[in-house]
Protein backbone atom coordinates (compact mmCIF):
# COMPACT_ATOMS: atom_id res chain seq x y z
CA UNK A 1 0.00 0.00 0.00
CA UNK A 2 1.32 3.43 -0.98
CA UNK A 3 0.62 6.46 1.18
CA UNK A 4 1.38 10.03 0.03
CA UNK A 5 0.97 12.62 2.80
CA UNK A 6 1.05 16.36 2.13
CA UNK A 7 3.19 17.88 4.88
CA UNK A 8 2.93 21.21 3.05
CA UNK A 9 0.58 22.47 0.37
CA UNK A 10 -1.03 25.78 -0.52
CA UNK A 11 -4.54 25.05 0.69
CA UNK A 12 -5.94 24.25 4.16
CA UNK A 13 -7.70 20.99 4.93
CA UNK A 14 -10.18 20.12 7.66
CA UNK A 15 -7.26 19.81 10.07
CA UNK A 16 -7.05 23.43 11.24
CA UNK A 17 -4.09 22.72 13.53
CA UNK A 18 -1.82 22.70 10.46
CA UNK A 19 -0.09 25.56 8.63
CA UNK A 20 -0.64 25.95 4.90
CA UNK A 21 1.47 28.18 2.67
CA UNK A 22 2.68 28.37 -0.90
CA UNK A 23 4.88 25.30 -1.26
CA UNK A 24 4.95 21.54 -1.50
CA UNK A 25 6.31 18.72 0.65
CA UNK A 26 5.15 15.13 0.35
CA UNK A 27 6.04 12.13 2.50
CA UNK A 28 5.99 8.94 0.44
CA UNK A 29 5.67 5.56 2.16
CA UNK A 30 5.19 2.35 0.17
CA UNK A 31 5.49 0.02 3.18
CA UNK A 32 9.14 -0.73 2.38
CA UNK A 33 10.65 2.70 1.87
CA UNK A 34 10.00 6.21 3.15
CA UNK A 35 11.04 9.26 1.12
CA UNK A 36 10.60 12.98 1.49
CA UNK A 37 9.69 14.61 -1.83
CA UNK A 38 10.30 18.37 -1.63
CA UNK A 39 10.69 20.40 1.55
CA UNK A 40 8.44 23.43 1.17
CA UNK A 41 9.73 26.95 1.70
CA UNK A 42 10.68 26.77 5.38
CA UNK A 43 10.19 25.02 8.70
CA UNK A 44 6.40 24.85 8.70
CA UNK A 45 6.34 21.40 7.09
CA UNK A 46 8.31 20.17 10.11
CA UNK A 47 5.68 21.71 12.39
CA UNK A 48 2.93 19.95 10.42
CA UNK A 49 4.73 16.59 10.60
CA UNK A 50 4.91 17.01 14.39
CA UNK A 51 1.21 17.89 14.62
CA UNK A 52 0.34 14.85 12.49
CA UNK A 53 2.52 12.56 14.61
CA UNK A 54 4.62 11.76 11.54
CA UNK A 55 8.24 10.87 12.12
CA UNK A 56 10.86 12.18 9.72
CA UNK A 57 13.47 9.82 11.12
CA UNK A 58 14.62 6.76 9.19
CA UNK A 59 14.04 8.20 5.74
CA UNK A 60 15.62 6.32 2.84
CA UNK A 61 16.15 9.47 0.78
CA UNK A 62 15.21 13.09 0.21
CA UNK A 63 14.24 14.07 -3.34
CA UNK A 64 13.89 17.72 -4.38
CA UNK A 65 12.09 18.25 -7.66
CA UNK A 66 13.80 21.57 -8.52
CA UNK A 67 15.51 24.42 -6.75
CA UNK A 68 12.74 27.00 -6.48
CA UNK A 69 12.39 28.13 -2.86
CA UNK A 70 8.85 26.78 -2.39
CA UNK A 71 10.13 23.24 -2.92
CA UNK A 72 13.73 23.46 -1.73
CA UNK A 73 14.32 26.20 0.85
CA UNK A 74 12.88 24.09 3.68
CA UNK A 75 15.71 21.58 3.27
CA UNK A 76 17.95 23.93 5.27
CA UNK A 77 15.45 23.83 8.16
CA UNK A 78 15.14 20.05 7.82
CA UNK A 79 18.92 19.55 8.00
CA UNK A 80 19.55 22.12 10.73
CA UNK A 81 16.85 20.47 12.86
CA UNK A 82 19.05 17.35 12.85
CA UNK A 83 17.05 15.23 10.40
CA UNK A 84 19.06 12.86 8.23
CA UNK A 85 18.77 10.62 5.19
CA UNK A 86 21.48 8.63 3.42
CA UNK A 87 21.06 10.45 0.11
CA UNK A 88 19.77 13.72 -1.30
CA UNK A 89 18.69 13.53 -4.96
CA UNK A 90 18.59 16.60 -7.21
CA UNK A 91 18.58 17.14 -10.95
CA UNK A 92 21.58 18.22 -13.00
CA UNK A 93 21.93 22.01 -12.74
CA UNK A 94 20.05 22.23 -9.43
CA UNK A 95 22.59 24.56 -7.83
CA UNK A 96 22.43 27.27 -10.51
CA UNK A 97 20.75 30.42 -9.18
CA UNK A 98 17.18 30.98 -10.36
CA UNK A 99 15.32 34.26 -10.67
CA UNK A 100 12.09 35.89 -11.76
CA UNK A 101 12.89 38.98 -13.82
CA UNK A 102 10.85 42.12 -14.39
CA UNK A 103 12.72 44.89 -16.18
CA UNK A 104 15.92 45.46 -14.20
CA UNK A 105 14.55 43.73 -11.08
CA UNK A 106 15.64 40.15 -10.41
CA UNK A 107 13.92 38.25 -7.59
CA UNK A 108 15.95 35.32 -6.28
CA UNK A 109 13.77 32.18 -6.31
CA UNK A 110 16.59 29.78 -5.36
CA UNK A 111 16.85 27.30 -2.50
CA UNK A 112 19.11 29.48 -0.34
CA UNK A 113 21.73 26.76 0.24
CA UNK A 114 24.37 25.05 -1.82
CA UNK A 115 26.02 21.65 -2.22
CA UNK A 116 28.72 22.32 0.43
CA UNK A 117 25.93 22.99 2.96
CA UNK A 118 24.26 19.64 2.23
CA UNK A 119 27.59 17.84 2.43
CA UNK A 120 28.43 19.57 5.72
CA UNK A 121 25.14 18.29 7.15
CA UNK A 122 26.09 14.70 6.30
CA UNK A 123 24.07 14.21 3.12
CA UNK A 124 25.43 12.42 0.07
CA UNK A 125 24.35 14.58 -2.88
CA UNK A 126 23.33 12.50 -5.90
CA UNK A 127 22.76 14.21 -9.25
CA UNK A 128 20.11 12.61 -11.45
CA UNK A 129 20.59 12.51 -15.22
CA UNK A 130 18.13 10.63 -17.38
CA UNK A 131 16.44 7.80 -15.51
CA UNK A 132 17.62 6.16 -12.30
CA UNK A 133 16.04 3.54 -10.05
CA UNK A 134 17.10 4.68 -6.57
CA UNK A 135 15.27 1.96 -4.60
CA UNK A 136 13.41 -1.18 -5.69
CA UNK A 137 10.31 0.10 -7.49
CA UNK A 138 11.22 3.78 -7.00
CA UNK A 139 12.59 5.64 -10.05
CA UNK A 140 13.61 9.23 -10.77
CA UNK A 141 13.41 10.92 -14.17
CA UNK A 142 15.24 13.97 -15.54
CA UNK A 143 15.26 15.48 -19.02
CA UNK A 144 11.89 15.83 -20.75
CA UNK A 145 11.73 16.47 -24.51
CA UNK A 146 9.60 19.49 -25.40
CA UNK A 147 7.08 17.97 -27.80
CA UNK A 148 3.87 19.74 -26.75
CA UNK A 149 4.19 23.23 -28.21
CA UNK A 150 1.44 24.66 -26.02
CA UNK A 151 3.43 23.88 -22.88
CA UNK A 152 5.51 27.04 -22.70
CA UNK A 153 7.63 28.35 -19.82
CA UNK A 154 6.94 31.96 -18.74
CA UNK A 155 9.69 34.29 -19.97
CA UNK A 156 10.17 35.80 -16.50
CA UNK A 157 11.92 32.63 -15.28
CA UNK A 158 15.69 32.84 -15.81
CA UNK A 159 18.77 31.24 -14.34
CA UNK A 160 22.25 32.63 -13.82
CA UNK A 161 25.23 30.96 -15.47
CA UNK A 162 28.91 31.97 -15.76
CA UNK A 163 27.94 33.56 -19.09
CA UNK A 164 25.10 35.60 -17.58
CA UNK A 165 21.32 35.24 -17.34
CA UNK A 166 19.57 32.85 -19.71
CA UNK A 167 15.98 31.59 -20.01
CA UNK A 168 15.32 28.81 -17.53
CA UNK A 169 14.39 25.60 -19.34
CA UNK A 170 14.06 23.77 -16.01
CA UNK A 171 16.25 20.95 -17.23
CA UNK A 172 17.07 20.34 -13.56
CA UNK A 173 13.50 19.33 -12.72
CA UNK A 174 12.98 15.70 -11.75
CA UNK A 175 9.92 13.51 -11.17
CA UNK A 176 9.46 10.29 -9.22
CA UNK A 177 7.51 7.11 -9.83
CA UNK A 178 6.57 4.31 -7.45
CA UNK A 179 5.54 0.93 -8.81
CA UNK A 180 2.37 -0.40 -7.17
CA UNK A 181 0.09 -3.37 -7.83
CA UNK A 182 -2.23 -1.03 -9.74
CA UNK A 183 0.52 0.49 -11.86
CA UNK A 184 2.94 3.39 -11.71
CA UNK A 185 2.18 6.33 -9.43
CA UNK A 186 4.00 9.47 -10.56
CA UNK A 187 4.80 12.40 -8.26
CA UNK A 188 5.78 15.78 -9.70
CA UNK A 189 6.82 19.04 -8.08
CA UNK A 190 5.90 21.90 -10.44
CA UNK A 191 6.03 20.39 -13.95
CA UNK A 192 7.73 23.47 -15.41
CA UNK A 193 8.82 21.45 -18.48
CA UNK A 194 5.12 20.77 -19.14
CA UNK A 195 3.00 18.09 -17.51
CA UNK A 196 2.21 16.30 -20.79
CA UNK A 197 5.87 16.45 -21.87
CA UNK A 198 6.78 14.84 -18.56
CA UNK A 199 4.07 12.18 -18.51
CA UNK A 200 4.64 11.14 -22.14
CA UNK A 201 8.38 10.84 -21.49
CA UNK A 202 7.94 8.85 -18.28
CA UNK A 203 5.48 6.44 -19.92
CA UNK A 204 7.88 5.86 -22.80
CA UNK A 205 10.93 5.33 -20.59
CA UNK A 206 9.14 3.18 -18.01
CA UNK A 207 7.44 1.10 -20.69
CA UNK A 208 4.17 0.95 -18.79
CA UNK A 209 1.05 2.97 -18.14
CA UNK A 210 0.66 5.44 -15.30
CA UNK A 211 -2.12 4.68 -12.84
CA UNK A 212 -2.05 7.90 -10.82
CA UNK A 213 -0.46 11.35 -10.87
CA UNK A 214 0.02 13.65 -7.87
CA UNK A 215 1.64 17.05 -7.52
CA UNK A 216 1.92 20.45 -9.16
CA UNK A 217 1.08 20.70 -12.85
CA UNK A 218 1.78 24.46 -13.21
CA UNK A 219 -1.53 25.10 -14.95
CA UNK A 220 -2.20 28.12 -12.73
CA UNK A 221 -1.36 30.50 -15.61
CA UNK A 222 -2.87 28.35 -18.37
CA UNK A 223 -6.06 29.22 -20.23
CA UNK A 224 -9.08 26.91 -20.21
CA UNK A 225 -8.16 25.36 -23.56
CA UNK A 226 -4.75 24.23 -22.33
CA UNK A 227 -6.14 23.00 -19.01
CA UNK A 228 -8.81 20.97 -20.81
CA UNK A 229 -6.25 19.63 -23.27
CA UNK A 230 -4.01 18.52 -20.39
CA UNK A 231 -6.85 16.79 -18.56
CA UNK A 232 -7.96 14.99 -21.72
CA UNK A 233 -4.38 14.11 -22.59
CA UNK A 234 -3.73 12.56 -19.20
CA UNK A 235 -6.93 10.54 -19.40
CA UNK A 236 -6.17 9.35 -22.93
CA UNK A 237 -2.74 8.27 -21.68
CA UNK A 238 -4.52 6.00 -19.20
CA UNK A 239 -3.95 8.01 -16.02
CA UNK A 240 -6.80 6.87 -13.76
CA UNK A 241 -6.34 9.25 -10.83
CA UNK A 242 -5.24 12.86 -11.26
CA UNK A 243 -4.26 14.58 -8.01
CA UNK A 244 -3.54 18.20 -8.94
CA UNK A 245 -2.28 20.52 -6.21
CA UNK A 246 0.14 23.39 -5.42
CA UNK A 247 0.87 25.31 -8.64
CA UNK A 248 -1.91 23.61 -10.60
CA UNK A 249 -4.25 26.43 -9.58
CA UNK A 250 -7.67 26.17 -8.01
CA UNK A 251 -9.37 26.72 -11.38
CA UNK A 252 -7.55 23.78 -12.98
CA UNK A 253 -8.32 21.62 -9.94
CA UNK A 254 -12.01 22.52 -10.24
CA UNK A 255 -12.01 21.76 -13.97
CA UNK A 256 -10.46 18.36 -13.22
CA UNK A 257 -13.16 17.61 -10.66
CA UNK A 258 -15.89 18.64 -13.08
CA UNK A 259 -14.45 16.40 -15.79
CA UNK A 260 -13.37 13.40 -13.73
CA UNK A 261 -15.44 13.37 -10.55
CA UNK A 262 -13.94 11.10 -7.89
CA UNK A 263 -10.96 10.34 -10.13
CA UNK A 264 -9.71 13.89 -9.49
CA UNK A 265 -8.14 13.68 -6.06
CA UNK A 266 -6.26 16.79 -5.02
CA UNK A 267 -4.18 17.08 -1.87
CA UNK A 268 -4.42 19.83 0.75
CA UNK A 269 -2.06 20.13 3.71
CA UNK A 270 -2.41 17.12 5.99
CA UNK A 271 -4.24 14.99 3.41
CA UNK A 272 -3.05 11.47 2.60
CA UNK A 273 -3.66 9.71 -0.70
CA UNK A 274 -3.81 5.93 -0.25
CA UNK A 275 -3.15 3.67 -3.24
CA UNK A 276 -3.53 -0.04 -2.75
Amino acid sequence: MLRITALMENTPSENKALINEHGLSLLIDDGRHRLLFDCGSGSHFLFNAHKLGVSLDGLDAVVISHSHYDHAAGFRDFAEAGHKAPRLYVGKGFFEKKYAVSGVRYTDLSAGWDEPFALSEGFSVCTVEGMEEILPGVTLYQGFPRVHEEETIPERFVRETPDGFIPDDFSDEIALSVRTEKGLVVIVGCSHPGIMNMIDSIRARAGEDIYALFGGTHLVEADDARIQSSICGLRSDGVGIIGMCHCSGLHAEEMAREALGASASGLSVGDTAVIG
